[in-house]
């Protein structure tokens, strides 16, 4: 369907994104970021999806970073453009009604990294390597990097990685210090990531939609409001057909038929 993004919907509503520029280490420039927004646009509108896996091709690269050759043709008023353009898209990927999971598969630097940091989840092969090395190139991250990542792994450690653009990063220290889920053997990223979806999938739509709206929104509120917050988004699961189903299917004993209603 595009040129630098595969889509494959496999089985209970879980779909696969791979982004396809193995050349280039998956790396994005403004045509992957084209393709990107237009698969993001489909999953947005798509009432059967209940969960969205992101990974790059090949075992090299999730997505290895920006184009360089691209960013430094641009102008200052280019670069906030630039920039907005990627806070926009991943702001995209971090707000879609359903679960997303980064597959990271290889190197993921830069706004590669910042595109796993937008996602629900993150799986990581126990070969990736991450990091976050805009400083080395006279500019800073611009995806929403030096945002997200403080938020995920807080503020000292964030700006450790921002400042001495570390490329290191294994996934074993990215699990330690809370920026994967969980490490997986090289080469079953996509797997480990499929392995999580069918757990996901398995459970009420509704309520992994708001339960992710609960913490995705409690945590820019004071701790009252974000409970408050919660209550609310429980009285409204208790108003759907999915959560007689749930109750009803614990009490006979056997698993659920959740309909997203």
């Amino acid at each position: 369907m595009w040129e630098f993004v595969k889509v494959e919907d496999r089985d209970g509503g879980v779909r696969v994104l791979t982004v396809t520029r193995p050349e280039k280490l998956n790396a994005l420039n403004a045509a992957v970021l084209d393709d990107l927004g237009a698969a993001v646009g489909q999953a947005e509108t798509d009432g059967g999806l209940r969960c969205l896996i992101v990974t790059g091709a090949g075992e090299r690269a999730f997505i290895a970073g920006a184009d360089i050759a691209e960013l430094a043709t641009l102008s200052p008023v280019q670069g906030r453009e630039h920039a907005r353009r990627g806070q926009a898209l991943l702001d995209r990927v971090a707000g879609l009604p359903v679960p997303t999971i980064a597959a990271i598969n290889g190197f993921a630097y830069g706004g590669g990294l910042e595109f796993a940091m937008a996602c629900t989840l993150r799986i990581a092969s126990e070969n990736a390597r991450m990091g976050l090395p805009e400083t080395s190139l006279g500019i800073l991250p611009g995806y929403g990097g030096t945002q997200r990542l403080a938020r995920i792994v807080g503020p000292a450690r964030a700006l450790e990685l921002v400042l001495t653009a570390e490329k290191g990063l294994t996934a074993t220290e990215a699990e330690r210090i809370g920026l994967v889920n969980r490490v997986v053997p090289a080469g079953e990223a996509l797997e480990g990531a499929l392995a999580i979806a069918r757990k996901i999938v398995a459970n009420g739509p509704i309520a992994c939609r708001y339960a992710m709206e609960a913490v995705r929104r409690g945590m820019e509120m004071p701790l009252a409001e974000g409970q408050l917050l919660e209550a609310t988004l429980f009285g409204l699961c208790a108003a759907t057909a999915d959560t007689k189903e749930g109750m009803t299917a614990f009490l006979e004993k056997r698993p659920p038929r959740f309909l997203g209603r």
